[in-house]
């Protein structure tokens, strides 16, 4: 897959020409000086010739024939527009609908994730679609902005945490673009921004839908003790929430107090970020990612690793964990809004029971796939434009 030729599709010409808002200048991805170095590094990295325990199941890590898999198989492409705002570069994407009165829909990425994983639902949403139970049409413009540090947007101060980013990501919406209002979606990192611009904007956040939130999933000690009964689903989602809390904080422990050791340590090394980043996509996926309706795939991997390496943010990423060492509250509050909120639960993501998604939003919907894990926009695509429709259908109807 090449993804210069969905970058291509992006708007040429400048947002907005009012005098009173940032300047937004088209922006064409150039990473073509860096590829020969990356396909020598590539090609020149030594792999041990035999695992160390090959008996070691994926629960220990990446294991070293899908890496090698990976090595051999390693293509890129990429090919936009970037504004100011203060002292920050923003890059994002801008796709508009051909509907005059298309609903703003913002997305909100994570780590390892980058705009990538939004790829496969951009293109959808953006066309016109007719709900055959009501009637009515649904269609977005999309805005798809790289989180402060991830590809070319640039790195954050250092003190900055996601109430900074959720401020810069609503004056990006609002007084760029010019959405006087619009509904967002967020997973992984981008969740927990998406959810401090849903509690802190509530006359322009007028809509939002959560595949995670930044409150601290319940234990089956909490279920249990609450006395809410799981579906068969949910106790999947739950175990492996269980796993993610007690066998693989590895890397969130790494990248939280030391993202310098890691983040050096692979800086030029696209095999170790291989290594480092694939692992994490397999093992937070579903795991019959890569047959439908998963577009996760190696060449989606090799795609979101190059950007990475190429852009030379695989250091500055890792850095979003340090900028935010007390992500998940502890207590369970409801922000000050009357913003409807939706979620949607994945099998194989981070569980929230529906009764505790409540405590922390209007919450409009809860819906479960029993397809997908923690990237749902390349690991279940039909599903989330499923959801995102929805909730559009209940924006346009309502603001």
């Amino acid at each position: 897959m090449v993804l210069s030729a969905l970058f291509l599709a992006f708007l040429s010409t400048p947002i907005g020409g009012s005098s009173t808002r940032s300047t937004v200048q088209p922006f064409k991805v150039d990473l073509a000086s860096g590829f020969p170095h990356l396909q020598t590094l590539v090609k020149n990295t030594n792999l041990p010739t035999e695992p160390l325990y090959s008996d070691a199941g994926p629960d220990f890590g990446l294991d070293l024939a899908t890496l090698r898999e990976w090595q051999t198989q390693w293509v890129n492409g990429f090919a936009q527009f970037t504004t100011t705002i203060g002292n920050q570069t923003v890059h994002f994407i801008h796709e508009k609908s051909q509907d005059k009165d298309a609903v703003p829909l913002l997305l909100l990425h994570g780590w390892p994730g980058t705009v990538a994983e939004f790829l496969p639902i951009i293109k959808p949403l953006t066309q016109s679609w007719t709900d055959p139970t009501t009637g009515k049409n649904i269609s977005f413009n999309m805005v798809v902005p790289s989180i402060p540090g991830f590809l070319f947007s640039s790195s954050p101060p250092q003190n900055w945490t996601n109430v900074e980013i959720a401020g810069l990501f609503n004056t990006l919406m609002t007084d760029v673009l010019g959405y006087s209002k619009y509904a967002l979606h967020g997973t992984d990192w981008g969740g927990a921004i998406g959810y401090n611009m849903y509690e802190s904007f509530n006359t322009t956040v007028r809509a939002a839908n959560f595949a995670l939130l930044p409150f601290v999933p319940p234990s089956p000690q909490d279920i249990a003790s609450d006395n809410i009964t799981i579906s068969a689903l949910e106790s999947v989602a739950l175990q492996h929430t269980v796993n993610w809390r007690t066998e693989d904080q590895g890397y969130f422990q790494e990248q939280t107090f030391k993202p310098n050791d890691i983040g050096l340590a692979l800086y030029d090394n696209p095999v170790g970020q291989l290594a480092w980043i694939g692992s994490g996509l397999v093992r937070w996926s579903d795991p019959r990612a890569g047959t439908a309706p998963s577009t996760l795939n190696s060449t989606t991997i090799l795609n979101i690793v190059s950007l990475f390496y190429l852009s030379g943010t695989f250091q500055s990423g890792v850095w979003q964990y340090a900028h935010n060492p007390n992500l998940f509250r502890t207590e369970y509050t409801k922000p000050v809004t009357d913003a409807p909120m939706w979620f949607s639960l994945f099998e194989y993501d981070i569980f929230w029971p529906q009764e505790y998604v409540a405590k922390v939003g209007n919450l409009i919907a809860y819906r479960e796939h029993d397809f997908g894990g923690h990237f749902a926009g390349v690991d279940n695509p039909p599903a989330l434009i499923e959801d995102l429709r929805e909730m559009g259908l209940y924006f346009a109807a309502n603001e």
